[in-house]
C-alpha cells in the first residue's frame, strides 16, 4: 500500500534516528494491520519514521525507529537480545547514493512494496523521493520486517532488518524446529549487517 503522508517534509537526517523497544503507540500518520498466522502486526508510519507492533500467544514487541525528541538511544548497527520468550534481532546499514542513483532506488523500492499486500510505504509532500517504507512477512515460524528510511536531501537511505521468533527453550514440544535457536544468529558473526543489500528484492 502506498499513501502520501498528509504532513510537512521536515529537514531530518538519517543521523537522527533512534531506535527503541517497548514504546507505546505514537501518533500514527498510516497504518495497516496484518494478520501472519497467529501473529497480529502492525505497521505504522510516524511523522519521523516508523513503528511496528506485534502481538501473539507468546507475548507483545513494540519496535519504534524515529526521530525521537530527548532519546539517547541512537540507531545501533546490530541488536540481538530476549524480549519476553522471544529472540529479537535488529540490523540497521546506511546507504548513501547520488543523485541519480538515488532517484532510481527510491523509485525501485516504492513500486516494490506499495505492490505486496505486506507492505506499507507513504511519501511526503514536496519530494517524492522523501519516503518511509515497511514490509513485513512470516516464515519458519518467526516474524520479520524491513524498513526504508530516505533522506534526498543528503542522499541517504538507512535500511533496518529485523527478525523475531520464539525461544527455543520456551517453543511448545514439536514446534522447536522452527523456532530460533539462540547462537544462530547471523548478528553472531556480523554477516546480517552485509546481507542485508541482498535480501531486498
Amino acid at each position: 500500500m502506498l499513501t502520501i503522508l498528509k504532513t510537512s517534509y521536515t529537514d531530518t537526517r538519517a543521523a537522527d534516528l533512534a531506535w527503541c523497544l517497548g514504546r507505546e503507540p505514537l501518533p500514527a500518520l498510516a497504518v495497516l494491520d496484518l494478520q501472519l498466522d497467529r501473529a497480529s502486526v502492525q505497521l505504522r508510519l510516524l511523522g519521523a519514521s516508523h513503528q511496528v507492533l506485534l502481538e501473539e500467544d507468546s507475548g507483545a514487541c513494540s519496535e519504534t525507529v524515529a526521530c525521537i525528541p530527548g532519546s539517547s538511544t541512537p540507531l545501533p548497527l546490530g541488536v540481538a537480545k530476549r524480549v519476553g520468550s522471544w529472540e529479537y534481532e535488529f540490523a540497521a546499514r546506511v546507504e548513501t547514493l547520488s543523485r541519480c542513483s538515488f532517484a532510481g532506488r527510491a523509485q525501485e523500492l516504492l513500486a516494490l512494496v506499495a505492490e505486496h499486500p505486506q507492505g506499507l510505504a507513504g511519501t511526503f509532500p514536496g519530494d517524492p523521493h522523501a519516503f518511509t517504507a515497511l514490509l513485513a512477512q512470516r516464515r519458519d515460524g518467526q516474524v520479520s520486517w524491513r524498513t526504508w528510511h530516505a533522506y534526498p536531501q543528503e542522499g541517504r537511505l538507512v535500511v533496518t532488518r529485523t527478525r523475531v521468533g520464539v525461544r527455543a527453550d520456551c517453543a511448545p514440544v514439536g514446534a522447536r524446529g522452527a523456532a530460533h535457536r539462540p547462537g544462530a544468529s547471523p548478528l553472531a558473526n556480523g554477516s546480517s549487517l552485509n546481507s542485508l543489500a541482498h535480501h531486498e528484492h
